[in-house]
């Protein structure tokens, strides 16, 4: 690596995490590697701001940049041009949500490239228009987390109000999905996660107070429209937004989104939760609100594997560590165990595939010191000898994986890394954790015994 062109800043946490795992070199090459590689790879500054591709595919996603620089976050209060480049992503997703906020997934410019023969209202500048709930989530929370970590007011602007009222009216409108929404979406010769039903319309959903989303944060489309683990993170960006507004004295906006967040956490709790046979109440992944659960979980973020992360509860909430024991448990479909790892994949990938991410979210997510050691244990046995992090691994095989080059999977391994040697994200859950650690106790659930795995 060229040293040059690694700023100071960095230079020095990458120092702290070392000093912290002095005796482990391979850990030390691990988050060194990974946690440059978003700066080093994925960032292009240009007149519009800052573009950051998700790695092997060259397009901007909401979502991916949002995680990608967010572990570059801790150190923004003293490196100014940090600081730039990241108003810069957030400025850049502006842009892309008043251009068009169903859109996931960006071009640098509105060259006509990515998935132009989609059958929704695509335009020369999206790669990608799967409505996604998440990913108007996302710019939000990076926003406000700039804003925390900076004191930079600056942030508090006439554009920032105006897609903020943009979001706001999407997710109004997503709440009755069947009677108001327009947005409709098609793909010609796919699987069938690619596009949705009903002549593009998805599942049929009944309103219950959440907003309805159309793929997931894997881009896979919804079985039901609610997801559970993004109308959660949509509650917490909710309050976001309305300590952002009231800063800005935008009071009629800020209010109208305390009762959006209201009403969407109300759903979650009519109908986001079901009272399991062997786990006790747990949260369901996705409801149609008429009486169908969809009960999984997925490997990307938001997930309920997550939910603590996002903020939405605490990691030691009783129905949080029962939903926690299903997931992690064969009664998830898509959790998988064998000879060099265990965790969550997801219909995404192959069968058997676990994926980095969700190991660095139940490693942040923890609350038992040693499972922390042993998701470290498995990252270093699951890197396949490249020193980077991947989409999803073999658990038998893990030399066998998808996406070499996946930025936002190295950058949740380096946030992992991060809150175990202290540093943390400032204004984020997880700083917020800190204080209230719960030690390597275990939580006792209020509901039943979880059958072990076998």
């Amino acid at each position: 690596m060229d040293e040059k062109k690694i700023p100071r800043s960095l230079q020095a946490i990458i120092a702290q995490v070392k000093a912290h795992y002095a005796d482990d070199q391979e850990l030390q090459t691990l988050f060194e590697q990974c946690f440059l590689n978003t700066y080093l790879t994925t960032i292009q500054e240009d007149e519009q701001g800052t573009f950051v591709v998700t790695g092997d595919i060259p397009a901007m996603w909401l979502r991916d940049s949002s995680a990608q620089v967010r572990p570059y976050l801790t150190v923004v209060k003293e490196d100014a041009d940090m600081a730039r480049m990241i108003k810069g992503v957030i400025e850049r997703q502006w842009r892309y949500i008043l251009h068009d906020p169903y859109a996931n997934a960006f071009n640098q410019t509105a060259n006509k490239q990515g998935h132009q023969q989609d059958r929704t209202e695509m335009s020369p500048l999206v790669w990608e228009r799967k409505y996604e709930l998440d990913s108007l989530c996302y710019p939000i929370q990076l926003a406000y987390l700039y804003w925390k970590a900076t004191g930079d007011d600056s942030v508090l602007q006439p554009t920032l109000k105006q897609v903020l009222e943009t979001i706001y009216r999407i997710w109004k409108i997503e709440q009755d999905h069947e009677a108001k929404s327009s947005y409709s979406f098609e793909r010609d010769d796919c699987r069938v996660s690619d596009t949705l039903l009903r002549k593009g319309k998805g599942g049929y959903s009944v309103p219950t107070g959440m907003t309805w989303s159309g793929f997931r944060p894997s881009d896979d489309a919804c079985l039901y429209g609610y997801l559970i683990p993004a109308n959660m993170f949509a509650v917490v960006v909710s309050n976001y937004a309305v300590e952002l507004l009231t800063a800005m004295e935008e009071i009629k906006l800020a209010e109208e989104f305390r009762e959006l967040e209201a009403d969407i956490r109300q759903g979650i709790g009519q109908y986001g939760k079901m009272d399991h046979p062997v786990y006790g109440e747990i949260y369901v992944y996705e409801t149609d609100g008429n009486g169908r659960v969809n009960l999984m979980d997925d490997a990307n973020v938001p997930s309920l594997l997550a939910i603590p992360y996002l903020g939405y509860t605490t990691a030691d909430d009783p129905v949080y560590q029962n939903t926690r024991r299903f997931i992690l448990s064969r009664d998830n479909p898509y959790y998988y165990e064998g000879s060099y790892a265990k965790g969550v994949g997801s219909p995404h990938t192959p069968d058997h595939y676990v994926w980095h991410i969700s190991l660095a979210i139940q490693g942040m997510t923890a609350i038992d010191s040693k499972e922390k050691k042993q998701i470290v244990a498995m990252f270093k046995q699951t890197h396949a000898d490249t020193y980077f992090m991947h989409e999803g691994f073999d658990v038998d095989r893990p030399e066998q994986y998808t996406r070499s080059w996946f930025a936002w999977a190295n950058s949740m391994f380096s946030e992992f890394l991060l809150s175990e040697a202290g540093i943390y994200v400032p204004g984020s859950p997880l700083e917020n954790m800190k204080n209230n650690k719960a030690g390597d106790r275990h939580v006792l659930s209020t509901g039943k015994a979880a059958k072990p795995n076998q």
